[in-house]
C-alpha cells in the first residue's frame, strides 16, 4: 500500500493546475441548474444582491450610533440623543431585513437544491439506459458510473457553495472598499493573515480527491462487503457456511489500509494546518495593534475604532471561510468532470449502415451469417463462425452445456452486442440497419436472472410492457397466461402487494413464485418474437410442463426462441439448435436429432435416465 501512496504524492505535483482547470466546468454546472427553476434561481440571486449590502451598512450605523454615543456624553444634545434612537431602528430593521432573506435565501436554495438533484439523478439513469450494455460490463467503465452516482449530494453543496461565495464575495469588496477609506495597510494585513491557510487547503484538498478517486474500485468492494454481510438475502450462506468471520475481516483489513492512508493525509494537514494558522494569527493580530495606535494617536474616532475592527474581524473571517470554500469549491469542480464526462458519453453507432425503416411483421425471419463474437477485452471467441435460420413463425430451441454459447446468441439478437465478424439478417436485412431502440421492441424476452423487481405485485408484470402499466385488465390476463394469477391470489393485497421485503409490508416470494410473475411479463407485450432464457427453472416438473404448454399455444405464429436444460421441454420446439463449444454440433427435429448418435441424443439418454 506504500507504493500506492507514493503514487499519489506523485500524482499531487500537478494537482494545484489540475484543481484550477476544473473550475471550466462551473459555467456549464451554473447552466444546468438555472435550467432546473429560472424563476427560483434568480430569485435566490437578487437576495443574495440584496443581502450583500446587509454587513456592511449595520456595521456602519453602528459607527455612527457609537459616535453620537461619545459626542452626547460629552455635550447632551436632545436632538442627538433622537437621532441615536433613529439610528438604533435602523440597525434594528437591518437586523430583521437580514434574517427574513436569510432564510428564504436558504428556502429557496434547498429547494432548488432538491429538483437539481432530481433533475440530475433522472440524466444519469437515462444516460445508463443509453449506453451500450458492454460499458456497464466494463469494470473501469462502472468505476466512473459510481463515481457520478455518488457525487449528486456534492453537486448540491457545490451549488451552495457557488451561490454563498458569489455572495460573499460582494461583502468582501465592500469592507476592502471601506478599510481602504480609512486604514489601507489593513488590506495587507488581512490578506498575510489567511493566505498561508488558503494554501494548505487547496493543496491537501487536491490530495483527498486523487486518494479518493483511485480508491473509487475499492470502495466499491466495501459497500459490497457490507451489502453481504449484513443483509437478509445473504444471511443464509453466511450462517450456514460461517462466512461471517471471512467477509468481516475482510471488510476490516480493506477499510484499515484506506484508514491508514486517510490518517496519514489528515496528520501531515493537521501538522501544516497548525503552522500557516500561527503565521496567520500574527498578521491578525498586527493588525489589531495598528488600528489601536491609530486611535490612542487621535487618527481614529471611537466609533471607526469599532467600525475597522468590526470590518477586520468580518472580512478576515468572510476571506478565510471565502477560501475555505474556494478549495472545497475545486474539489467539488474535479468530481463535476467525472458527472459531466458520464453525461457526455456517446454511444458508439456504426454510420456506416443506413437507417432503414422495420418490416411491419416478419416475413422470412432471423438469418445468421457466419457469425463470430468475443467480448470486449478478451481474446477468446465465444462464438466461432455460427451459420443458421430462425424462420418466420418457428419456434427453436437452443440446448448445449454451459459455456456453449447459447446466452450469447440471444444478447447478439437483441443487438445487446454487435458480431465481431459476420452478420444477422432479419428479412434480409443486416439487423443493423434498423435503429436499435425500435427493433428491440419486436422482443418480449424473460432472462434467466431476471430482475426481482420491489414493486407491487402489478407492477412487477405491469414493467414487461412500461407503456401499459396501469392496465389492470391485460395486467391480469398475462398473470392467469403465466401462472402467475395463482401466486397473486394467495397475496393478502393481491395486484397492490409489495414484493420484497426491503420495504414496509412487502412479502418475499419463493424462486417458482417470482418466475412466474416474470413469465406474466412476456405476456405483457405483445412481441413479434419471443425468447425464454431459463425461464422455469424455479418450477416443479408439473407447473413447467403447464407453463410451456400454454406458451408453445398463445405463441402460434409467433418466432420463438427457448433456452433450456429441460429435454421434455425442449423437444416441443419446432427445431432445436445443439451448440458446443462456440459451435454450431447439429441441427434439427427432436426425431431427427434423436436418430443420430451424437451430442443431443447423448444428453436426452443421460436425463432420461434419471427419471427411470
Amino acid at each position: 500500500m506504500a507504493r500506492r501512496f507514493q503514487s499519489i504524492e506523485e500524482q499531487n505535483k500537478g494537482n494545484l493546475k489540475i484543481n484550477f482547470q476544473a473550475l471550466r466546468y462551473l459555467p456549464r454546472f451554473f447552466k444546468e441548474v438555472y435550467r432546473t427553476n429560472p424563476k427560483l434561481f434568480l430569485l435566490n440571486i437578487f437576495l443574495r444582491l440584496v443581502s450583500s449590502s446587509f454587513p456592511v451598512a449595520m456595521l456602519y450605523v453602528g459607527k455612527l450610533i457609537v459616535d453620537r454615543i461619545v459626542e452626547q456624553v460629552s455635550t447632551p444634545d436632545p436632538l442627538a440623543l433622537q437621532e441615536i434612537w433613529i439610528l438604533l431602528g435602523v440597525e434594528f430593521a437591518l437586523l430583521i431585513l437580514s434574517d427574513i432573506s436569510g432564510r428564504i435565501i436558504s428556502i429557496t436554495e434547498g429547494f432548488i437544491g432538491d429538483q437539481y438533484s432530481i433533475r440530475s439523478s433522472v440524466l444519469l439513469i437515462d444516460k445508463t439506459a443509453e449506453v451500450e450494455l458492454y460499458q456497464l460490463e466494463d469494470s473501469e467503465f462502472y468505476d466512473k458510473l459510481e463515481r457520478a452516482r455518488q457525487q449528486t449530494n456534492g453537486r448540491v453543496t457545490l451549488l451552495s457553495n457557488l451561490l454563498s461565495q458569489a455572495q460573499d464575495t460582494i461583502v468582501i469588496i465592500q469592507y476592502v472598499v471601506a478599510l481602504l477609506y480609512f486604514e489601507p495597510l489593513l488590506i495587507v494585513l488581512v490578506i498575510l493573515s489567511i493566505i498561508p491557510a488558503f494554501i494548505n487547503d487547496l493543496k491537501f484538498s487536491s490530495a483527498s480527491y486523487s486518494l479518493s478517486r483511485s480508491w473509487t474500485a475499492e470502495r466499491r468492494e466495501l459497500d459490497y462487503l457490507r451489502y453481504i454481510g449484513a443483509n437478509n438475502k445473504t444471511a443464509k450462506e453466511l450462517k450456514l457456511f460461517g462466512l461471517a468471520g471471512f467477509v468481516a475481516e475482510r471488510f476490516q483489513r480493506l477499510s484499515y489500509q484506506y484508514y491508514e492512508m486517510m490518517k496519514k493525509l489528515s496528520i501531515r494537514r493537521g501538522l501544516w494546518g497548525a503552522i500557516f494558522n500561527t503565521l496567520g494569527s500574527m498578521a491578525y493580530y498586527g493588525a489589531y495593534v495598528l488600528i489601536i495606535f491609530r486611535v490612542v494617536g487621535g487618527i481614529l474616532t471611537i466609533g471607526d475604532l469599532t467600525f475597522l475592527s468590526g470590518s477586520f474581524n468580518r472580512l478576515q473571517s468572510k476571506l478565510s471561510s471565502s477560501f475555505r470554500k474556494f478549495t472545497q469549491i475545486t474539489s467539488s469542480a474535479l468530481n463535476l468532470k467525472d458527472y459531466f464526462d458520464f453525461i457526455d458519453l456517446i454511444s458508439i453507432v456504426d454510420s456506416s449502415f443506413d437507417i432503414r425503416e422495420l418490416p411491419q411483421k416478419i416475413e422470412k425471419g432471423f438469418t445468421f451469417e457466419n457469425v463470430s463474437f468475443r467480448y470486449p477485452n478478451t481474446e477468446k471467441l465465444v462464438l466461432k463462425s455460427i451459420s443458421f435460420d430462425l424462420r418466420a413463425g418457428e419456434k427453436m430451441a437452443f440446448v448445449g452445456n454451459n459455456g456453449a454459447g447459447k446466452t450469447t446468441l440471444i444478447k447478439l439478437i437483441l443487438r445487446f452486442y454487435e458480431p465481431t465478424s459476420g452478420r444477422i439478417l432479419l428479412d434480409g436485412v443486416d439487423i443493423r440497419h434498423y435503429h436499435k431502440g425500435s427493433y428491440q421492441k419486436y422482443f418480449g424476452v424473460i432472462f434467466q436472472d431476471f430482475v426481482k423487481y420491489e414493486f407491487t405485485a402489478s407492477e412487477n408484470i405491469g414493467v414487461g410492457n412500461v407503456e401499459e402499466i396501469e392496465n389492470e385488465i391485460l395486467i391480469q390476463e398475462a398473470a392467469n397466461l403465466s401462472l402467475a394469477k395463482d401466486v397473486v391470489d394467495d397475496l393478502n393485497n393481491g395486484y397492490k402487494q409489495q414484493l420484497g421485503k426491503r420495504f414496509k409490508n412487502g412479502v418475499e416470494l419463493s424462486g417458482g413464485q417470482w418466475q412466474k410473475i416474470a413469465l406474466a411479463r412476456a405476456y405483457m407485450k405483445n412481441a413479434q418474437c419471443m425468447i425464454l432464457d431459463e425461464p422455469t427453472s424455479a418450477l416443479d416438473a408439473r407447473a413447467e410442463y403447464e407453463a410451456f404448454q400454454r406458451f408453445i399455444g398463445l405463441t402460434t405464429g409467433k418466432t420463438s426462441i427457448i433456452i433450456s436444460h429441460r429435454f421434455s421441454t425442449v423437444r416441443m420446439a419446432d427445431r432445436i439448435m445443439v451448440l458446443k463449444n462456440g459451435l454450431v454440433l447439429e441441427i434439427g427435429t427432436h426425431e431427427e436429432l434423436m436418430s443420430t448418435p451424437k451430442l443431443y441424443a447423448e444428453l436426452f439418454q443421460l436425463q432420461a435416465a434419471g427419471y427411470q
